[in-house]
């Protein structure tokens, strides 16, 4: 839960920069366009890209990948070209997020994620699959994993969201500042490159293209609402019992120089993980599949395909 909170207290810094929700046809254009799908799943509008066009069927195995908080599925761009060289690679926007944007339902919850998760893989035909999340994403496939068992056949965390931070407890929700009512009117783009430089192991790695995508999709229709509606439905629950449930196989992968979720948190991890093993990569910080595709892919596609 670093990440938000960290998004949220540069925004306030910086309210005076009025920035209205962007027009959704200009940013499909610019973010949408082929291999892009939009489909309708559980009465939600969800943005992915499949590695078979159209959900066709394809006997490689499938990978589905989920992002973090206030990211999207570009946050993979960097894996699925050599990811789909041997697997079928489904991503996308997480209910509340960039080309997705708000649920109907204004259900946040992770067990909304789950059914959502379900009737997307029934639809496309997938019956399990390798499944991989980053930060929030993380917490929502473990939560998947634990949930439905049968369907996960091996599990990659990075930097998983669950155990609490600081100034969060078990079975209470999170305070979110009145301030935070702002955050759907302003969001200065010098904000949103300091929240990313946060996030990255080394900052001169992050270039404009990535924080002008990032400012432009949080910027999408509904989305800093749906964003404040999430904060606010989160009670974080002990994660242990949860985690010990999980059959699949599992890799946690942390950044080094994480300063948002530490990778000393693992330990927590293969305390409760039955069957998991961490890799942790020098140098690289929250978010090693944007900062360093290449080389924060490698331990991954040794561990699926081992």
């Amino acid at each position: 839960m670093a990440l938000p909170l960290l998004l949220l207290a540069l925004l306030f810094g910086g309210v005076w920069a009025w920035a209205p929700d962007l027009d959704r046809a200009g940013l499909e254009a610019r973010h949408g366009g082929p291999p892009s799908e939009f489909v309708i799943v559980e009465g939600l509008r969800l943005h992915l890209r499949d590695s078979a066009p159209s959900g066709t069927s394809d006997d490689k195995p499938s990978v589905v990948l989920l992002h973090g908080f206030g990211s999207s599925l570009h946050s993979w761009d960097g894996w699925a070209g050599a990811l789909a060289q041997g697997h079928r690679v489904l991503r996308i926007d997480l209910p509340g997020a960039a080309l997705t944007g708000p649920d109907p339902s204004g259900d946040y919850s992770d067990e909304r994620a789950v059914r959502l998760l379900v009737a997307l893989l029934d639809a496309r035909g997938i019956r399990s699959a390798h499944l991989v999340g980053h930060s929030m994403g993380g917490r929502i496939a473990w939560r998947f994993a634990a949930a439905q068992p049968a369907r996960v056949q091996r599990l990659v965390l990075i930097a998983p969201d669950g155990f609490p931070s600081p100034g969060f407890e078990i079975g209470k929700p999170p305070e979110v500042p009145a301030a935070a009512r702002l955050l759907p009117h302003a969001l200065p783009r010098a904000s949103v490159r300091a929240a990313l430089s946060a996030a990255w192991g080394d900052a001169m790695r992050l270039d404009e293209e990535t924080v002008t995508r990032y400012h432009e999709l949080l910027r999408a229709p509904g989305v800093r609402d749906a964003m404040l509606a999430r904060l606010r439905q989160l009670v974080p629950a002990d994660p242990a019992p949860i985690l010990r449930q999980i059959a699949a196989p599992t890799l946690l992968l942390w950044g080094g120089e994480d300063r948002l979720i530490p990778p000393a948190q693992a330990a927590d991890y293969l305390r409760a993980l039955p069957d998991a093993r961490a890799v942790v990569l020098p140098g690289l910080g929250h978010v090693p599949q944007e900062e360093d595709a290449a080389g924060s892919l490698r331990p991954v596609i040794e561990f699926l395909d081992g």
